[in-house]
């Protein structure tokens, strides 16, 4: 039996590491440091070590006798924790720090997709603030303005005007937010459409495509708002229909691998293409290089195939030879947010109504609570999503919402439609 480790502490984590534990050939699942709903799943123990901890969680795989690690965020990928790991000898699905530039860099990955032909949005990249302010007086807007650095999925500024856009060119170039991740930015044309997640599993060449999704990238209703984490996704996402699939995998999944190769990069771990589809045509607006959250969430639910089995594939180059089974349903999950969030937000409140919610057909994936004296609080901005597994999008968003109306804690809130796109489209064809 093994032992697996996923590193991380959202809601993408606690996805990985309930499917990773339904595997019939796992014993434990570690999370590090995982949050409240990983310490309750069985067969799934949280230990105290943070993703930054790169020392102390080589020394604790070693001693367990890891058989599998899991890398969950962006940052601790970038910072080179694969490589770690793999010096030592131990299985670590996610791509080395060379490789994660793909997302660490957004000018590193937009060069990338030019010199690759892969389709993407026109930019310019600057770090010196009158050359970013002269470029601005020649452009159009709305524009959209991207911090080069990791940002926790919020360094995305869509300006509607030229002093919105020099305000935020402002901001970012002094440091002053996003912990110094836009110091260098990222100025792009907007591309309207509708947006999409298309993720892979790669080893070198070799893919195997997961479940499409889409998210909910903005704070409100109706897509409004300033951009977050993700308030909410469903799988399967309808604009990716056949056709556009294999478009994806024809103009933007193979010219990625084979640009990695040439470009001599080593790339084992999920690929993910955030996508703008524009009048039947796909679009790369970022590469990352985990899974998304909350998109882990809805395509987990989805797996029917053992997630371990299919990582330890790709590292020991079985990939091209895998198949991934999925459950022919649709998944919707909706994120509750504590007040304030994106900005700043309350910590600390008692969460109410979980155990009514394990009644409902729904599961409910932690991402900032934590256990004080036996009891769950919100301990993050996204804390819960409430993800739901059923015949049709419409029944999914339905058993999703009901199940989330029965959580409560001070000050809890979230969107109202998310999905909305998915059940218009399912209810024009009725």
């Amino acid at each position: 039996m093994k032992k697996v480790l996923v590193i991380g502490s959202g809601g993408r984590e606690h996805a990985l590491a309930w499917k990773a534990s339904l595997s019939p050939d796992v014993a434990t699942v570690f999370v590090a440091p995982g949050n409240a709903g990983t310490a309750l799943e069985e067969k799934i123990a949280n230990i105290p070590v943070q993703p930054s901890d790169f020392e102390g969680l080589l020394k604790f795989a070693v001693e367990e006798r890891i058989d599998l690690v899991i890398v969950g965020p962006e940052d601790v990928l970038v910072g080179g924790i694969v490589d770690q790991f793999s010096k030592a000898g131990i299985l670590c699905f996610g791509p080395t720090k060379k490789a994660a530039r793909l997302e660490g860099s957004k000018e590193f990955s937009k060069d990338f997709m030019v010199r690759h032909k892969i389709p993407t949005a026109r930019f310019e990249s600057f770090s010196d603030l009158k050359k970013a302010r002269d470029y601005l007086e020649h452009q159009d807007f709305p524009l959209v303005i991207k911090a080069d650095g990791l940002a926790a999925g919020k360094g995305v500024v869509i300006c509607q005007n030229m002093n919105q856009a020099e305000q935020c060119i402002g901001e970012m170039l002094s440091g002053e937010v996003f912990d110094g991740a836009g110091e260098k930015i990222v100025i792009e044309e907007f591309l309207q459409g509708e947006e999409a997640s298309f993720i892979c599993m790669v080893n070198d060449q070799d893919f195997l495509v997961m479940a499409s999704s889409q998210d909910h990238k903005a704070a409100y209703n109706g897509d409004t708002g300033p951009n977050t984490g993700g308030m909410g996704a469903y799988s399967p996402a309808p604009v990716i229909d056949p056709r556009m699939h294999e478009a994806v995998i024809e103009r933007v999944v193979k010219p990625a691998i084979s640009g990695l190769v040439e470009d001599g990069i080593s790339y084992t771990g999920f690929l993910y293409a955030g996508l703008m589809v524009q009048d039947g045509t796909p679009k790369v607006l970022e590469f990352n290089c985990r899974m998304g959250d909350p998109e882990s969430q809805v395509i987990m639910m989805r797996l029917k195939s053992d997630l371990v089995a299919l990582c330890l594939a790709a590292l020991t180059g079985r990939l091209g030879e895998t198949q991934a089974e999925w459950f022919n349903q649709s998944a919707l999950g909706v994120v509750m947010a504590s007040q304030g969030y994106p900005g700043d937000y309350a910590k600390g409140h008692r969460i109410h109504g979980l155990d009514n919610a394990f009644d409902k057909k729904a599961k409910v994936f932690h991402a900032g609570t934590r256990l004080v004296d036996g009891q769950v609080t919100a301990s993050g901005g996204r804390v819960l999503c409430i993800t739901a597994l059923a015949n049709s999008i419409v029944e999914a968003k339905r058993d999703a919402y009901e199940a989330a109306s029965s959580i409560k804690w001070k000050g809890s809130w979230h969107r109202d439609d998310i999905g909305y796109r998915a059940v218009a489209r399912k209810q024009s064809i009725l």
